[in-house]
Formats: structure tokens, sequence, C-alpha cells
């Protein structure tokens, strides 16, 4: 059973990464914020007893149901009424944190200002990219690669098959790799 610590220091260790995956499915900081609030509110409501080992897939498999519940209820409401402009967001809300910035900021050698804004604005290119794949090749993708789980716990939290999971990363890395190479960019 996980103490009151172990699943703090759980949750405070996932938070940023839930966060910019839920960013990236919903496009709204706000509604981002308040879908990663919800699940780790159920996680510790509901499985906070629950060993510590087992608290990552099930929080992945909350956050998933929660972006889910998220878009059910925005279609709903989009098919009552007709005109919920007002209620969304103009999407410029600016980040407080950058993940793909915490990844790159992790090299201890010094930059140059040229090298410094040609690797921002690489990331920049990608996470666009991640942006604009669909749904489910982006959350394939975000759980192998970003959350670094291998296939079979993300088909479990996808709700899907491990063929499933592997067909929607390669179309993803493939989109991707096509469209950094248009830019230009080469590993």
């Amino acid at each position: 059973m996980a103490t009151e610590a172990e699943l703090a220091d759980f949750l405070k260790s996932v938070e940023q990464r839930a966060y910019k995956r839920a960013l990236y499915h919903v496009r709204d900081a706000e509604s981002a914020l308040d879908i990663v609030q919800d699940s780790m509110m159920r996680l510790a409501e509901r499985y906070g007893d629950r060993p510590p080992a087992e608290l990552p897939l099930l929080f992945q498999r909350i956050l998933s149901n929660c972006m889910l519940d998220w878009f059910r209820r925005q279609k709903t409401r989009s098919a009552v009424l007709v005109s919920m402009h007002e209620f969304e967001t103009d999407g410029d809300d600016d980040d407080e944190f950058d993940l793909l910035d915490v990844f790159a900021g992790s090299d201890a050698q010094v930059e140059t200002a040229e090298s410094t804004t040609q690797r921002m604005q690489t990331l920049q290119i990608i996470e666009e990219h991640i942006q604009a794949l669909p749904a489910r090749q982006r959350e394939a993708f975000l759980l192998r690669y970003w959350e670094e789980m291998d296939v079979t716990e993300t088909a479990a939290i996808m709700g899907c098959s491990e063929g499933s999971v592997k067909t929607h990363c390669s179309r993803a890395t493939k989109a991707l790799a096509k469209a950094l190479r248009a830019k230009g960019i080469t590993p």
C-alpha cells in the first residue's frame, strides 16, 4: 500500500508530463489543467491504497479516461448549444513550462546563441507536428516515447491491442520524420 508521501511524490513526478499530454490532446491550457487535477484526485481517492508499483499505469489510464470524458462533454455541449465560442479560449495562453525545453536543457554544455536558437526552433517545429498528429497516434506516441512505457502498458492505457499501438506509433513516427525532413531537419 502506498503511503501518503509515496502518493504525493508520485503525483509530483508526473504532473508536468501529464499536463503536457493533456494539453496536446485538448489544446486548451485551462482544460488540460482541470483534466490533470481531476485525474490526480481520482487516483488519490479511489486508488491511493494500492501499491506504489501500480500507480503509474492506473494514473495513465485515469488520465486517458478523463480526456475522453472531456471530449464527450464538449461534443454534448456543442450539440445542445450552437454557439459555444465564449467558453473556449483563443489558445494564446502562455505555458509556465515546456517539457521539450526541460529535456533539451538537461545538457551541461554551454551553447552558443545560434545553436540555442536553432534548437528552440527545432523543438517548436517538433511540438507543432506532434500536435497535428491524429489523436490516437499522438496518444500512442506520447505514451511510448515520452512516458517511456512499453507496448503492453500503452495498449492497456489506450484500451486497444498491442498491434494497434505499434501501428499508431509507426504511423506517428513516419509522419513526424517526413514532416521534419521536409523542413530540412535530420537526425
